[in-house]
């Protein structure tokens, strides 16, 4: 079916979306990412219950517009939903895609992408090329991220940072695609793309001015993605900000390092302790490798590697709450915080209730350690009025 079908994956990293796809194909897959949409709620809410979280509206929302667009074959697709194996309730999603598409009438295949291997699909494996793909893709768009969220509020040309982002992508989901990099001197020719990306971004001309710093963290799918946060980077440029959000690739640790824990917790045998400590080195060392590279150019900030990045959150929340995005919520508020933020937006979306914990409950710690930063929580929801969210985001704007 590799020749025949697309998988769409719904919409979140926005910034990764295109070296994702770049990294399926070179495997031989056909993926693509759903874009945008309208009239999400209403086609969610003919199949499953108000009560859902919103993430989970707007996923199953894509999911439907694609299948009522009538624009691809049904016997020619099939979905795929990324799936962290924790207890919120986006651990659900698979089951909720499949009972929705049959109630649609549709027998359309839905694959799991997680790595603990849950709800195997016998047509999907994760080969050790396409798994070395996706951590490349994952750094390029953790770096392309971070520059482009540190140049656009300063350009001095209207659009260049995106045309200069475009061509990148171009460019770098060309050598994803052809595994250029992967096997030999891995890290060797990494470096040397990394220079290449930071040389290219810092070529912009950027106005000399100053705007207001500010952190955005919070829930990862709101996070990320432009259509759960209601376009909120646009909103903030146009309110003189310069803003930052941590990367992925210290999420992608973080589920690591939460399963490991639980694991030596519950297990009877820590015969597997070995795999993830292995499995999380991995991934350090090709943060580091990053990393380095940003700190050697000396223009640009970058987050903190994982290890400094979880101490942050020491005195806040503890490591235990890791469901969800747990402790790591608060590491980056912190880490924003350290690095000069002096406004930080929290974002949680309506239904979720790990985020009420382990988002709104650190507020207060928060604001005890720093007195003098501005700390909101946002939630976004399918019924609040854009009037009434950006009234809340504009507090979290104004001076203390």
């Amino acid at each position: 079916m590799k020749k025949t079908h697309t998988i769409f994956l719904p919409q979140m990293l926005e910034y990764h979306s295109v070296f994702l796809e770049a990294a399926f194909e070179g495997s031989g897959y056909h993926l693509k990412v759903m874009q945008g949409g309208c009239c999400l709620k209403e086609r969610a809410l003919r199949y499953i219950s108000s009560d859902f979280c919103y993430p989970g509206i707007l996923i199953i929302g894509q999911v439907l517009e694609l299948l009522e667009s009538g624009k691809y074959p049904t016997d020619r697709i099939a979905f795929m939903e990324p799936q962290a194996g924790g207890s919120c309730r986006a651990g659900n999603y698979y089951h909720t895609i499949l009972r929705t598409l049959e109630k649609c009438g549709q027998q359309i295949p839905v694959i799991s992408l997680n790595y603990k291997g849950l709800e195997r699909h016998s047509g999907f494996r994760i080969t050790l090329p396409l798994l070395l793909s996706a951590i490349t893709a994952v750094c390029y768009g953790d770096l392309i991220m971070s520059l482009y969220q540190q140049t656009k509020p300063y350009e001095c040309e209207s659009g260049q940072t995106d045309t200069v982002r475009r061509q990148l992508e171009q460019q770098l989901a060309a050598r994803i695609r052809n595994h250029d990099g992967i096997y030999r001197n891995t890290g060797c020719r990494r470096r040397a793309v990394y220079r290449y990306i930071l040389d290219t971004f810092s070529n912009i001309p950027q106005k000399q001015e100053k705007k207001k710093m500010v952190g955005i963290t919070g829930e990862i799918y709101i996070k990320y993605s432009s259509l759960g946060n209601h376009g909120l980077e646009n909103y903030l440029i146009s309110q003189n900000c310069q803003y930052r959000m941590g990367g992925f690739i210290n999420y992608a640790i973080y589920v690591l390092d939460s399963d490991a824990q639980n694991y030596l917790l519950q297990a009877k045998s820590a015969i597997f302790r070995p795999v993830y400590e292995t499995a999380i080195a991995y991934l350090k060392k090709i943060q580091i490798e990053l990393y380095d590279e940003v700190r050697k150019h000396g223009r640009f900030l970058i987050d903190p590697p994982f290890d400094q990045l979880k101490k942050s959150a020491e005195g806040i929340i503890d490591y235990g709450c890791n469901t969800g995005d747990g402790w790591l919520v608060a590491a980056e508020t912190a880490a924003a915080i350290e690095q000069g933020c002096r406004h930080v937006l929290i974002l949680h979306p309506f239904g979720c209730l790990i985020s009420h914990v382990c988002e709104r409950g650190i507020i207060k710690k928060l604001k005890n350690r720093y007195p003098d930063v501005n700390i909101q929580t946002i939630e976004f929801d399918y019924d609040s009025s854009d009037t009434l969210r950006e009234s809340r985001i504009l507090l979290g704007l104004s001076e203390m």
